[in-house]
């Protein structure tokens, strides 16, 4: 059990059994009355977002979200397979539960899946990834102006935006946080 006093950012919690992430808090103690907790949490697997006040007493079930590494083997009929390299047991995920993730992964890519009672509810890709470009516009020579991007489309299928320098068949480092190219592999 965890109380409203204890409340910090990124604490788990549940409320009606479905658990939430605090994102800001603010303990208050105004002049009259009694104090409060004032939260803005998230609900995880929904990703509702809710500002809320609460009594510093109140009490809360902790939510326990366990954090595997599971390997990403390939895509049948919409679901898509993940294995638990400990284990070998395979995990079938719907579209929605791996969402943007598949934008960054190949087929045996590892990817970090969080779960809550057993079910998965994120699919998050490795920070950086390495992906090589498929289909890009040529580079116009004489075109050096600085920050001059152009779109690139990697073997995910996802559009990047690149330098202007960089060709086709080339691997290049991504950031799948924000999308963004970081530089040639």
């Amino acid at each position: 059990m965890i109380s409203a006093s204890d409340f910090r950012k990124g604490i788990t919690f549940q409320i009606d059994g479905s658990p939430h992430v605090i994102l800001d808090f603010q303990h208050v103690k105004p002049g009259k009355g009694a104090a409060f907790v004032r939260t803005k949490h998230k609900n995880i697997l929904t990703g509702a977002t809710r500002e809320e006040a609460f009594n510093p007493n109140d009490k809360f079930e902790n939510a326990h979200i366990e954090t595997k590494q599971m390997q990403y083997l390939y895509e049948d009929g919409g679901l898509y397979y993940f294995m638990d390299q400990t284990t070998y047991e395979q995990a079938p995920l719907t579209a929605d539960q791996v969402e943007d993730a598949m934008h960054w992964l190949r087929e045996n890519d590892v990817a970090t899946i969080k779960f809550f009672n057993d079910k998965a509810f994120l699919v998050e890709p490795p920070f950086i990834v390495e992906l090589k470009i498929i289909d890009t516009e040529p580079g116009i020579k004489g075109d050096t102006a600085t920050n001059v991007t152009k779109a690139a489309t990697v073997e995910t299928g996802a559009v990047v935006q690149v330098p202007i320098f960089i060709e086709p068949g080339e691997v290049i480092k991504i950031d799948t946080r924000i999308g963004e190219y970081l530089s040639r592999a």
